[in-house]
């Protein structure tokens, strides 16, 4: 099982320097991963007023601030952005880090603040859609594909997007979604990783009855079986390269919630059994401890859970 620090894109984190200070911590003290959100208001009435920072900005100083542990977003709504120009960022983020980059993509949310509020789609029928279509784009893209496209929400002509990434075919890609909605279990499947939120919130550690089922469940649609029927083609009406089964790496269960260093290993060692293989250290929502580069540093410099 590997490990990660999970920090929000507004408050102390939308400094840039406060990223790369827990990053630099986070490596030193002997975590696998930072994570950061990717939001513009996130939820308007609770965070009026709070600094955002933009989260690719912020993980290239996380870059030059380390050298092993991987970078990334929890989660990137893809809807809300153009594929080329997210697929520059990311193989910039990917040639900057040498190769650590980890794709955390879905729906995004709150719709109504973070779409709504600019006049964007705020179907999420649609939304779906879009991101099913341009994590196709992102995949051909980051393989350095010429790529043309005809599809229901975009369109490219001959274009090659270059560098390509580091990291080939593709970096990485995670899949969020709420558990227990099927079918971002099932968009999971087609990817590299799945990264749940539950019913309890975030922070909230999940129980291995739920950890049991998602893993259960995304590991039944990753057979070859499972997978007919609801490829990238289905879903998007073109030929857009998918994720497969055998494609990057090992398919990851992501999970996390807030510990202490004292029970830690009680609270991860049962997920660790029931099908997880990251550990992703998330404060609570209610707590402005979230989003305090104090109170995080402090949790960070005591290091992962030991199991």
């Amino acid at each position: 099982m590997r490990f990660s620090v999970n920090v929000p894109n507004f408050g102390d984190f939308a400094d840039a320097r406060a990223v790369a200070t827990v990053a630099r911590a986070a490596e030193d003290a002997g975590w696998d991963g930072l994570f950061v959100w990717d939001h513009v208001v996130h939820r308007k009435e609770a965070r009026r007023g709070q600094p955002f920072g933009d989260p690719w900005m912020l993980l290239t100083a996380a870059a030059l601030a380390t050298s092993t542990i991987r970078l990334g977003t929890l989660v990137t709504p893809v809807a809300r952005r153009r594929p080329e120009q997210l697929a520059r960022q990311v193989a910039t983020l990917d040639a900057v880090s040498g190769g650590r980059v980890v794709f955390g993509a879905g729906l995004g949310g709150p719709v109504e603040d973070e779409f709504g509020s600019f006049g964007d789609e705020t179907d999420p029928v649609v939304l779906a859609e879009k991101l099913d279509e341009g994590l196709g784009l992102l995949a051909r893209y980051w393989a350095g594909e010429r790529v043309d496209h005809e599809g229901p929400h975009y369109r490219v002509r001959d274009v090659e997007i270059l560098p390509a990434t580091v990291q080939q075919p593709r970096p990485p890609v995670w899949v969020g979604g709420f558990w227990p909605a099927r079918r971002p279990f099932r968009r999971a499947a087609r990817w590299d990783g799945v990264v749940p939120l539950f019913a309890s919130g975030h922070g909230v550690p999940p129980t291995s009855g739920e950890v049991r089922e998602v893993a259960g469940y995304v590991a039944e649609h990753r057979t070859a079986g499972g997978l007919s029927g609801v490829g990238m083609v289905d879903a998007v009406g073109s030929n857009d390269a998918v994720g497969s089964v055998d494609t990057v790496a090992p398919f990851e269960v992501v999970v996390g919630g807030l510990t202490t260093p004292e029970a830690a290993a009680d609270v991860v060692g049962p997920l660790a059994e029931s099908g997880a293989t990251w550990w992703d250290e998330r404060g609570l929502y209610e707590s402005p401890d979230l989003y305090s580069l104090p109170a995080v540093l402090r949790r960070v410099e005591a290091g992962p859970p030991r199991l």
